[in-house]
This record gives structure tokens, C-alpha cells and sequence, in this order.
């Protein structure tokens, strides 16, 4: 039986909870909504939310600002914008708004669908407005065991979240993935964004970070 808990039309984000989801609904939908990709489904162990994130752009800027970061290092990498990453034993899966192999590249090249089985989770994953989600998605992030997950909620509040032995999140920065990046820096761009377009930005914070690189190349 599947029964609405709740929705909120008058909110920005758009929210839909749904109860007593079983496994196989949930994998249905997510076909369904395959073709939708602004709309976040999660999954916690029968609940399922249905949620339209907010802040793309803020989103989009901080994948460029990886893309110039992995570009100017060399660092290898697979991105994705919203692959489903779930596991059916554990009864969780989720969707990140921008999720990252790193060290794990080479071993999801090609692949068309994650199977958490058989293959890693992505090394960090990006989510937008996590707080206004009713599920804990931080936890079902522990429960996959994603090392680290970046949080914008808020044009003015990042943080990075490193993962715990007991599949809890702590606050640590700088990033894992990406050491010689912290919140602080990755935000005082992200706040041009009302200023100047996302090429003017970019171009910026590719000059910056050149300048970071060599100087962590400094004996």
C-alpha cells in the first residue's frame, strides 16, 4: 500500500512523501523519472521522497570548479550528475546532485549502472539543500559508504563531511578528495555568482587554483 505522508506546494522545493514503498516501486519509479533528472528520489527503508532541489547553478559552478581541479592537476576521474547509487540489502539509494570517482576511476569507466555489489561508491558526492530533505540523506549517504559528501545549503554555507567508522558524517576540511581546496575558498566564488557569468567565474578560479598548485609544489 502506498499512502502520501506529505507535500509541500508552496515551497521552492518541491517535496512528495510516499510510505510503505517497496523495493520494487522504488526501482520503477526511478525508471520513470529517469527522464527527469532535475527531480532527486531517496529511499530509506520503505519511505520514499520525491524532492526538486534548489541552487543548480551553485551546483553546476561547484562541478566546473572539480572539472578545473582535476584538469589543472591531472587528477584522473569519472563524474556524474545524478547517477542512482542503492543498495537493496540495506534498503537505501539515493540520487547526488554531482557525485565523483576518484582513486575508483578506473573502475567504473564504461559502466551504464552502479551496482554497490559489485563497485565502489563515488569518493565525494555534492548535495544541494540536503536540509530541506524530510529523510535523513546524510545517513543513507553513511549507510552506501560514501567517504565524503560536500553540503550547500545555501549559496553561503558549504561544508565538507568526511565519513566515520560507525557510518557517521563529522565536519573536516579540508577536502578529502581534493586537499589543497576548502570550503572558505570554493565559497568566496561561488558568491560572484550574482556578480558575473559562470565563464568569468571559472576562468577566476582556474587562475587561483594554478596558484595553489605551484605553491604546494614549493619544497
Amino acid at each position: 500500500m502506498v499512502r502520501t505522508i506529505s507535500t509541500t506546494p508552496g515551497e521552492l522545493v518541491q517535496r512528495l512523501v510516499i510510505a510503505d514503498v517497496d523495493w520494487r516501486a522504488y526501482s520503477r519509479l526511478l525508471w520513470v523519472f529517469s527522464e527527469r533528472p532535475s527531480y532527486r528520489l531517496t529511499f530509506d527503508r520503505g519511505v520514499l521522497e520525491i524532492m526538486t532541489p534548489l541552487h543548480e547553478r551553485e551546483a553546476c559552478l561547484l562541478g566546473r570548479f572539480i572539472d578545473a581541479i582535476t584538469e589543472e592537476s591531472g587528477t584522473a576521474v569519472v563524474a556524474s550528475r545524478s547517477t542512482t547509487i542503492r543498495m537493496r540489502s540495506r534498503r537505501r539509494g539515493l540520487e547526488p546532485d554531482n557525485s565523483y570517482w576518484i582513486a575508483n576511476a578506473s573502475g567504473v569507466l564504461g559502466l551504464k549502472r552502479i551496482d554497490l555489489r559489485k563497485h565502489p561508491p563515488p569518493e565525494l558526492a555534492i548535495e544541494v539543500d540536503v536540509s530541506r530533505s524530510s529523510l535523513n540523506r546524510m545517513a543513507v549517504y553513511g549507510c552506501l559508504r560514501v567517504p565524503e559528501v560536500w553540503r550547500l545549503d545555501g549559496p553561503q554555507s558549504l561544508t565538507f563531511h568526511r565519513l566515520q567508522p560507525d557510518g557517521s558524517y563529522v565536519v573536516q576540511e579540508p577536502s578529502l578528495a581534493f586537499p589543497l581546496v576548502s570550503p572558505a575558498d570554493l565559497l568566496r566564488f561561488l558568491t560572484l555568482s550574482g556578480q558575473y557569468d559562470d565563464t568569468v567565474i571559472l576562468s577566476q578560479f582556474r587562475a587561483w587554483f594554478r596558484t595553489r598548485l605551484k605553491n604546494a609544489a614549493k619544497p
